[in-house]
């Protein structure tokens, strides 16, 4: 079947029964079960999943037959997670307009690290405000000593809707949107002795003089350690929790530093350049999470939007 012929029944014939019919299924392995559970004849059920796979032109199910359990293919696999997605944000809706009605106000509180809260969010706060004026969103900054747990951990407990983290891998309790790539670069002045050099190596700071974040930042402990990797040995002379004195710092000539090309690119002052070395030190990713497990209001989804096409731009 052609994508354009698929696309076009699931637009005009397919609604929210054949999702639930194919959901009920995978979660409990048997059409009779899940009919059951439906309030539907088994026949009946069986029909809605078989327009589903009809309008996909792909199997959802391996059918061994008998009373053996089905299971889902790879396709099936894949038609769940979005048919979930598409679930809750049906659910959302509903919640949203419920609260509207009541007058109730929203809140939405979000997991920041300083460069998403400097950087990210004001551009996506700016263009969210003019569809959801009366939406109050809370940044949270996180403990930089393990942003990734404890931004997920938070997820899961319910004490944040959303959360930047730096890890892109998604678990069965957080799912992961990654924005965009954030490699460290090397900050410095403009009139330093390195500013002219085209595209050097991070050994360029080996024995130079460095400002660094304190070991309160999970990311310096890996910076380090890739440092020590390459046999490079920086001489740190000031230490700061804050990417606004890590800048200034710099700025007055008193050391380079490495930060993510995100917050280089918009130092603070216009004293500053930055440096992208030939070869990366690691990977580095910002990516949006928010709990799988949890309705995801569609307040947030509008919020998520917005981020997205701020880290986009």
């Amino acid at each position: 079947m052609s994508q354009l012929r698929s696309t076009w029944l699931i637009k005009n014939g397919l609604g929210l029964r054949e999702l639930r019919a194919v959901l009920a299924v995978a979660e409990l392995g048997s059409f009779r079960r899940a009919a059951a559970e439906l309030g539907y004849t088994q026949s009946a059920l069986s029909h809605q999943v078989s327009a589903l796979e009809t309008a996909l032109g792909l199997p959802l199910f391996h059918r061994p037959g008998g009373r053996a359990q089905v299971r889902l293919t790879p396709a099936g696999e894949a038609a769940c997670r979005r048919a979930r997605r598409v679930l809750s944000e049906v659910e959302a809706v509903a919640a949203d307009a419920e609260e509207a009605e009541r007058g109730a106000s929203v809140r939405l509180r979000v997991g920041v690290s300083q460069t998403a809260a400097a950087e990210i969010m004001p551009a996506a706060l700016h263009a969210f405000r003019g569809e959801h004026p009366g939406v109050e969103v809370v940044l949270i900054e996180e403990d930089e000593r393990d942003d990734t747990a404890g931004s997920r951990d938070a997820l899961r407990r319910g004490d944040l809707d959303l959360a930047f983290s730096g890890s892109p891998e998604p678990d069965e309790f957080v799912e992961a949107i990654s924005l965009l790539e954030d490699p460290f670069v090397i900050l410095t002045r403009r009139d330093s002795a390195i500013a002219e050099l085209e595209r050097p190596g991070f050994d360029v700071l080996d024995g130079r003089e460095v400002v660094a974040w304190t070991h309160r930042w999970r990311a310096q402990f890996e910076l380090e350690e890739a440092w020590e990797r390459r046999g490079i040995a920086p001489k740190i002379v000031y230490r700061t929790d804050d990417n606004l004195a890590l800048q200034r710092l710099v700025a007055a000539g008193l050391g380079q530093a490495c930060i993510g090309r995100l917050a280089a690119r918009r130092a603070v002052d216009p004293a500053l350049t930055w440096l992208s070395p030939s070869e990366p030190l690691s990977k580095r990713q910002i990516v949006l999470c928010y709990p799988r497990h949890r309705q995801v209001t569609a307040t947030a989804l509008a919020l998520i939007t917005a981020i997205r096409a701020q880290a986009t731009s």
